[in-house]
């Protein structure tokens, strides 16, 4: 399929999922804005990475997602959103009686607060073009819970609650707004924490990984990111266009029993 003349904005974009999903936008020949809190110069690197490969233009801009203020700015300074990924998430684990204030504000204003400004900005571009995608990461935690993940478990959640209100005031339009919920995805962050969970329970690191990492997930693999870009990819498409309001898991099973 072709994505030529369309924007694609993906929020939490220059490393991950979001990476990953922008990659995979381009090189259907969407024009992409990667997006962070951070300004560094291997940030713009990426943008220009991701051009060069693809031929396509590719941005970055800085905004921070725990900021209404901003999120709504980085839609606007985007000057077009055809596809919405929100995909910026934080994590923090603690018992809920002990689970810092601070932590709990940051994870629902960046994990699900950040989806519903980038959305609101975003829709009347939508409209304008006649078109549009919002297609919101949440998490096998937005279908099932786990203990100490209280902030992530009730922000996944919200995102999975909201996409299906998007999708029922977008109803009669040609805008669609899905949730793609993973498992555990092969991150570069999360492939940091093998061998220190290896270490921590003194086993080797494929055992660390199928028992520990992975010990909800059925087929004992991680989710790479680039089956998430597919996922993307394909609500993209026409195939996609009546598949709207819903859940797409790709969590090896985990959300089957």
């Amino acid at each position: 399929m072709s994505l030529n003349g369309k924007t694609a904005v993906i929020t939490g974009s220059n490393s991950g999922i979001g990476l990953g999903v922008a990659w995979e936008l381009a090189r259907a020949g969407a024009d992409v804005v990667l997006n962070s809190f951070t300004d560094r110069d291997e940030d713009h690197a990426l943008a220009e990475e991701i051009a060069k490969a693809t031929g396509t233009s590719a941005r970055y801009i800085k905004a921070d997602m725990s900021k209404g203020d901003e999120c709504r700015a980085l839609v606007e300074k985007a000057g077009a959103c055809d596809i919405l990924v929100n995909n910026a998430g934080i994590q923090h684990v603690a018992a809920i009686d002990e689970f810092p204030v601070e932590k709990w504000d940051a994870i629902i204003a960046i994990n699900m607060s950040s989806a519903f400004h980038t959305t609101a900005a975003a829709l009347p571009l939508m409209r304008k073009a006649g078109w549009g995608r919002v297609v919101n990461i949440a998490s096998a935690h937005g279908l099932r819970a786990s203990p100490f993940k209280s902030a992530y478990v009730t922000a996944k959640h919200g995102v999975v609650g909201m996409t299906k209100v998007v999708a029922l005031e977008t109803a009669r339009e040609p805008i669609t707004a899905n949730a793609i919920c993973p498992g555990y995805v092969l991150t570069p962050l999360v492939e940091a924490q093998i061998p220190n969970t290896a270490k921590e329970y003194n086993i080797p690191e494929a055992e660390a990984i199928e028992k520990v990492i992975l010990a909800k997930q059925p087929s004992k693999e991680f989710v790479t990111v680039e089956q998430l870009g597919g996922m993307v990819l394909f609500l993209c498409s026409e195939a996609a266009a009546q598949i709207t309001g819903t859940t797409l898991s790709a969590d090896g099973g985990w959300t089957a029993s």
